[in-house]
């Protein structure tokens, strides 16, 4: 089964690009945010504008969503006008948000008694994969409806994993955003100490690209993002201490004490609490930086 009309709520900074992939695509694009001007923009690449969660389903065969919180997914779909509200049968919710496990379940149990059917799909890979279609998907829920959904995440994904039931997709999102976090914060302790001690950055990246220490933090973000101080844009530090608390929050609940994941927890915290709330989570440098006094740059 293909679906042509799909519907897309939240259009930032992952959602737009993921968005734009599937009008490129050739289907029928739904299209709501909270704000005005983000529909629009979409519209004027030739999707249709809806009024609400409740009018995408009302339109859509299938709805996907991208949105900052869990708080504010919940309210998108049960919420009023939200996607539940809308009478429609064997109607697909693909949530692509990073997520509760329990949330997730949740979602998908007051869904399953309105006859919708949901798969949490968390993606992995930030703008610049959204941009090329390009990302990571891990995928829980119903087998049969993943392999109804896997044509149009093809267009979105190059790595679909099929993980197991409703709520093991949040949990393999969660786990990779830890090592993320933890890598970026790691290196970004390491590169500043190496410059405090008068070695040049440049060097520092080129050896250390090639060596065991090396991680995408390192090859990737190092040189592009932070050395070239781009911190406008990306996943926000905001959005780091968000995934981390639902980190934490999940390890309390299986009794899993969580010693490294704590620390790297707070230095996120920290970062927030000093005005960087809005940057990219690469900001983080700056508490060393700051410390140090020096700057990363070359």
């Amino acid at each position: 089964m293909v679906f042509q009309r799909v519907g897309f709520i939240g259009l930032g900074n992952m959602g737009y690009p993921i968005s734009l992939n599937l009008l490129r695509s050739g289907y029928k694009l739904v299209v709501y945010d909270i704000v005005g001007e983000k529909i629009e923009k979409l519209v004027n690449e030739g999707a249709t504008g809806a009024h609400s969660p409740k009018e995408v389903a009302e339109l859509s065969d299938i709805v996907m969503t991208s949105l900052p919180t869990p708080e504010a997914l919940e309210e998108v779909v049960t919420g009023q006008q939200g996607i539940l509200e809308a009478d429609r049968v064997e109607l697909t919710l693909i949530m692509l948000d990073t997520i509760p496990p329990a949330t997730a379940r949740k979602i998908a149990l007051m869904a399953s008694r309105q006859g919708v059917n949901v798969l949490e799909a968390p993606v992995s890979g930030g703008p610049y994969l959204a941009r090329e279609g390009a990302l990571t998907i891990m995928v829980g829920g119903d087998i049969y409806v993943f392999e109804k959904c896997k044509p149009l995440l093809e267009k979105i994904g190059r790595h679909i994993y099929y993980v197991g039931e409703i709520g093991t997709g949040s949990v393999v999102k969660l786990i990779n955003n830890l090592l993320s976090l933890g890598n970026v914060a790691l290196m970004c302790e390491a590169i500043v100490l190496g410059i405090k001690a008068g070695v040049n950055g440049r060097t520092l990246y080129e050896i250390l690209s090639k060596s065991t220490g090396r991680s995408f933090a390192l090859e990737y973000k190092l040189p592009n993002i932070i050395a070239k101080r781009r911190f406008d844009s990306g996943f926000a530090i905001n959005l780091a201490c968000k995934d981390l608390g639902i980190i934490s929050n999940l390890a309390k609940e299986l009794g899993y004490p969580l010693f490294t994941g704590s620390l790297i927890e707070q230095l996120y915290r920290l970062a927030r609490a000093i005005g960087l709330g809005h940057e990219d989570h690469t900001a983080v440098v700056k508490l060393f930086e700051n410390i140090a006094g020096v700057t990363v740059e070359f």
